[in-house]
């Protein structure tokens, strides 16, 4: 394992330019890049980090030569805000998407990830209110689905931002590489971690039922009730799935069968790094950030750290 940088406060969620350079977020709310080993602050973002809350994911812009757009995921006094900014040597000019998403101590989703179809996802938590999953008109305990300007897109199923629905803290999302299916990793409330593929429109359960649920809920590909996970960011390479653990502490590894959707085996990966918050696959190298000093960790020295490991 290759350590990139360290000494970080709960780094969060990792994203590349077009050139190659990462960026990342840490949840106190500073955007940094990473280049030739250093680290360049370019945002200190006024999040309100409390607990679980505060500045949570990121995604570059695909046409990003052509724009320059970042955009980031965080939450302020009234909830959380999807925004996007312009990089110049900084990342300024904030226009916000998306306001006021359901935010508390725990359970704020956070991550955003831009589709192959050019839109871009976000994860909602429940925000400690189950029922508000079940409720299609609450953007909390999501999955959303938007347009780059922020309008809803008129596929979307409900005509509002919502995709999927019933989620209770889903912090993962990726896109199988072949199938183009999208997966996502859910907080399950006592061991019941979920992975899930997502289909447009579907009630995944949450509170009504969790793992083993009848036929009006979407079952989870995999589902976690012989231990805790605490799945959050999670990562495609061929057919593997790579899950970042946090109570778990690993990296998980899960193999999937030419259906692109069952599990085949799986394995534990790098337990001996603590908790694990988001993994990401670039160029054939896997990027893992760790996250123990995010207050229910054990913090090492040097930690919080990102490291990337390379891909047989």
């Amino acid at each position: 394992i290759e350590i990139l940088a360290e000494n970080l406060d709960t780094p969060w969620g990792i994203d590349f330019l077009p050139d190659g350079r990462m960026i990342f977020t840490e949840r106190r709310g500073r955007v940094s890049i990473l280049k030739n080993g250093e680290t360049k602050a370019v945002a200190d973002i006024n999040a309100s980090e409390v607990s679980e809350s505060g500045l949570l994911g990121i995604a570059v812009d695909p046409e990003f030569d052509e724009n320059n757009f970042v955009y980031l995921y965080y939450t302020h006094e009234n909830g959380n805000r999807v925004s996007r900014f312009v990089l110049k040597d900084r990342l300024e000019e904030e226009f916000i998407l998306l306001d006021n998403i359901p935010n508390a101590r725990f359970h704020d989703g956070g991550r955003i990830k831009f589709g192959p179809d050019g839109k871009l996802y976000i994860t909602t938590g429940d925000a400690t209110i189950p029922s508000s999953a079940q409720d299609i008109n609450s953007l909390a305990g999501k999955i959303l689905r938007m347009n780059k300007d922020g309008t809803i897109p008129e596929d979307n199923p409900f005509g509002n931002y919502i995709y999927s629905y019933g989620h209770r803290n889903p912090q993962g999302l990726a896109w199988h590489p072949i199938s183009k299916q999208l997966f996502a990793s859910e907080h399950g409330p006592t061991r019941n971690d979920e992975i899930n593929i997502i289909i447009k429109g579907k009630n995944y359960g949450w509170p009504i039922e969790e793992c083993d649920k009848s036929s009006a809920y979407i079952k989870p590909a995999r589902c976690y009730a012989e231990f805790t996970l605490a799945p959050s960011g999670i990562a495609f390479h061929n057919n593997n799935l790579y899950v970042a653990g946090l109570r778990g502490t690993q990296l998980r590894k899960i193999v999937l069968d030419n259906d692109y959707k069952t599990v085949l085996e799986e394995g534990e990966l790098f337990s001996e790094l603590g908790r694990i918050r988001d993994v990401v696959e670039h160029n054939g190298y896997l990027y893992i950030a760790t996250s123990n000093r995010d207050g229910r960790g054990l913090p090492k020295i040097n930690d919080d750290k990102i490291m990337r490991v390379k891909l047989a």
